[in-house]
């Protein structure tokens, strides 16, 4: 992992133009474009997954004035957690797990929060791909607003000009389930030549091209559109350019002024963007960065049906159409062991939902016991420990029940 990460930029033949450095060319020397190559190193992610916003082009999302205060309520989640057939301390879990923040709330209260590796109260950490549930709640309130009229309205509806792209007929409820159709492959193998890799290079790594420019000129179509589930975050980065059109705001401004600061928000959030400030755009399948509490608060207005520090932020309705799967939906699996509704992930057997990163970020939500539980880690492979931090909440719940 660690080699195929340091060499990404070398080994996809990326131009880099030798400029002098203005505020958009800054981004675009080598060693800024080898740096964002070696994001992933995993002896240093955790320091680069709290520092984003130091080798990428980002947007600021604000919070207001007003915060949504979180009481405390300590108490004790449990001391030995199952990994590897082991039976292990927490402290020991977390660690190799490669947890740098655990928050645990319940009933509105924290019962803990737990800092590791550098993260503090104020700092942000990536979410990666808990930022499709985040895009999914704007849509529904930009659906509540009106100005996404249907969700059976296509993407040419809002993006004219794509007429002739693999997307020109695929409607937002089939990007909002990941069933477009369009041909992609989400393997995390960065330094390879797949086709994740290819637009990782060269949109976030290079930034010579915007994701949304790959799926305009370059995408090709495969299946017909909301037959066939395939996870895909060159659905989500539509979707995204969707919402932008149909609101007529950035992304990380909508999500300001319609999340962030009516829900009260502690701390200013970001997004990493695809190219520099003038021409980037939100990373919307996986670029958000946010603080721990902050993204418990999101988490506790999605257990709450909408409702932020007693105001109706979410329509309620849209909260319970996009977290629980529905006869189309239930058979789409990640490893065949959770479901899939509107960019959220569902727990099968239970009422239980969750968004989920790459390397290991979650927010985890459980409507019966109340329980909303964020967990932030840089372990050294992309996908590994997913299982094991599902039976974690699992256990948590019925710990703190006790």
């Amino acid at each position: 992992m660690q080699k195929t990460v340091l060499a990404a930029a070398v080994l996809a033949g990326l131009a880099v133009p030798a400029l002098a450095e203005t505020d958009d060319q800054k981004w675009l020397t080598p060693t800024m474009v080898n740096a964002r190559a070696a994001m992933m190193t995993p002896e240093l992610s955790l320091l680069t997954f709290q520092h984003m916003d130091t080798i990428f082009a980002t947007r600021p999302v604000r919070a207001g004035g007003s915060v949504w205060a979180l009481a405390s309520e300590p108490g004790d989640i449990g001391n030995t957690f199952a990994l590897d057939g082991q039976s292990l301390p927490l402290d020991d879990f977390l660690e190799k797990t490669a947890t740098n923040g655990l928050l645990v709330i319940r009933d509105g209260k924290i019962v803990s929060e737990i800092y590791r590796n550098g993260l503090d109260e104020k700092a942000h950490h990536i979410s990666f791909s808990m930022a499709k549930s985040m895009l999914a709640t704007m849509v529904g309130i930009a659906v509540s607003e009106g100005k996404i009229k249907s969700l059976d309205d296509k993407v040419v509806d809002y993006l004219p000009d794509w007429k002739n792209s693999a997307y020109a007929d695929v409607s937002i409820r089939d990007l909002l389930m990941m069933r477009s159709g369009v041909a992609w492959l989400e393997v995390y193998e960065f330094g390879s030549d797949t086709q994740l890799t290819e637009v990782h290079n060269n949109s976030l790594v290079a930034y010579q091209y915007r994701w949304c420019d790959y799926a305009e000129d370059r995408a090709k179509t495969e299946n017909k559109p909301g037959e066939v589930f395939n996870y895909s975050t060159l659905d989500t980065s539509v979707l995204g350019c969707v919402l932008e059109k149909a609101t007529g705001m950035k992304g990380a401004d909508y999500l300001s002024e319609k999340i962030w600061k009516p829900a009260g928000m502690e701390t200013d959030a970001f997004y990493m963007l695809d190219g520099p400030d003038t021409v980037g755009r939100e990373f919307f399948g996986a670029g958000m960065n946010a603080a721990l509490r902050d993204y418990g608060r999101f988490g506790l207005m999605m257990l709450d049906d909408g409702k932020a520090n007693g105001r109706q932020v979410v329509p309620a309705e849209w909260v319970k159409r996009s977290t629980v799967p529905d006869a189309a939906t239930e058979p789409a699996s990640k490893d065949d062991w959770l479901g899939y509704a509107y960019q959220w992930w569902t727990v099968p057997g239970s009422d239980a939902y969750a968004a989920i990163g790459l390397f290991n970020q979650f927010i985890y939500i459980d409507p019966p016991s109340r329980t909303v539980i964020v967990k932030l880690d840089s372990p050294a492979d992309p996908l590994g420990f997913e299982k094991e931090n599902i039976a974690f909440f699992e256990q948590i719940v019925k710990n703190i029940a006790n």
